[in-house]
């Protein structure tokens, strides 16, 4: 049984404890199958995220462990990202839509495909996964292994499965799942507060 029990965080006013409870694991089980009920429910939360005039503009690539689709999509994660991300059940690419196929500018698609991401990720925590969002992907590589146009932004890709073993972990990465959650107060994050 892993250390990692309870993640958590303490907050200084009370928020719901989906939101308490969910944290980003660079730890996966390797073995166990990514849940499609819960993966399914996760985009479907997605798919329900605000976005500006209705738009949606946001896609999804989704990619699980042992598919030739997972591989080409790991081959286009840097550096750190490639040892621990392949052990996740399955990677889903968050893209934006910033135009239209017409060419009209989608000011907002990064702003509302972030939502998204979110909406997948509180989701999927509340089904049972695991998840962890990384910005540190090759996007004109990820492009080109999935054929995706110009006018797609991969904006983040996410490790999604079931908890590994943070025991079992090589001690670098266990050392930073066990390291204190920590956050600047909201004081901090304030520029105006009138």
């Amino acid at each position: 049984m892993s250390l990692v029990l309870d993640r958590t965080a303490r907050t200084d006013a009370p928020i719901l404890d989906v939101l308490a409870e969910r944290w980003s694991t660079r730890v996966f089980d390797p073995e166990t199958p990514i849940d499609e009920a819960a993966l399914r429910s996760a985009l479907e939360a997605a798919r329900w995220a605000p976005s500006a005039m209705n738009y949606q503009p946001w896609r999804f690539i989704v990619a699980r462990r042992g598919t030739e689709a997972h591989e080409r999509l790991v081959g286009a994660l840097m550096g750190f990202n490639q040892a621990w991300a392949p052990a996740a059940g399955a990677l889903v690419v968050i893209l934006a839509e910033t135009e239209t196929a017409d060419g009209e500018a989608r000011t907002w698609a990064q702003y509302d495909a972030g939502q998204a991401a979110a909406h997948f990720t509180v989701q999927a925590h509340a089904e049972g996964l695991a998840t962890h969002q990384m910005g540190g992907f090759e996007a004109d590589a990820l492009r080109a292994a999935f054929d995706v146009e110009a006018r797609f932004a991969p904006v983040a890709v996410i490790a999604v499965g079931t908890l590994g073993d943070v025991d079992a972990a090589e001690e670098g990465l266990r050392q930073r799942e066990l390291a204190p959650r920590e956050r600047r107060t909201v004081a901090e994050s304030l520029l105006a507060d009138a």
